[in-house]
C-alpha cells in the first residue's frame, strides 16, 4: 500500500495546482495569439498527473538502501536557492546550480562555472530577449532592466 503513497502526494499536488490556474486571468479573444496564460501550466499538471497514474498501477517496488548524504545537502539547496531568489532570482539559480554540481561531484573550475554563470545568462536572456518575459527585479536583474 506503500507504493502509492508518493504517486498520491504527486497526485494532490497537481491537483492543487491545476485549481490555482483555474484562477489565472483569461486574456479577451481579439488579443489571444495562441494559448491562454493557464493552459501550458494545465497541460503539463495533466501529464504529470497520467505518469503518476502509470508509476501506481505498472512499477514494481523495489527495496531501496539507506538515502544518501547528497540528497538531504540537494534539499537543503532548495532552501538555500528560495532564500537567494529573495534578492536575485539568477543569482539564486547560479549559486544553486554550482552548489548542486559540487554536490554532485563536478570538480572542474570551468564545469562548475558554465553551470553557475553561463547557464543562468542563457535562460535570462532566452526569456528576456526571446519570450519577451520580465523576470522580478533583483540584484542583478536591476543592472540590465535598469
Amino acid at each position: 500500500m506503500t507504493r502509492f503513497a508518493v504517486p498520491t502526494g504527486i497526485i494532490a499536488f497537481c491537483g492543487l495546482a491545476f485549481w490555482l490556474s483555474t484562477q489565472f486571468d483569461k486574456v479577451p479573444p481579439i488579443l489571444l495569439r495562441g494559448m491562454q496564460p493557464a493552459d501550458f501550466p494545465q497541460m503539463v499538471l495533466i501529464l504529470i498527473i497520467v505518469l503518476s497514474v502509470c508509476v501506481a498501477l505498472f512499477d514494481r517496488p523495489i527495496e531501496h538502501g539507506r538515502i544518501p548524504a547528497t540528497v538531504w545537502v540537494s534539499l537543503a539547496l532548495f532552501a538555500t536557492f528560495a532564500l537567494a531568489a529573495q534578492v536575485d532570482l539568477f543569482l539564486g539559480l547560479g549559486i544553486f546550480a554550482c552548489a548542486l554540481a559540487w554536490t554532485w561531484g563536478e570538480r572542474r573550475p570551468w564545469a562548475l562555472g558554465t553551470v553557475a554563470f553561463v547557464s543562468p545568462a542563457l535562460i535570462f536572456f532566452l526569456f528576456d530577449q526571446v519570450f519577451n518575459i520580465r523576470f522580478p527585479r533583483g540584484l542583478l536583474t536591476n543592472l540590465w532592466y535598469g
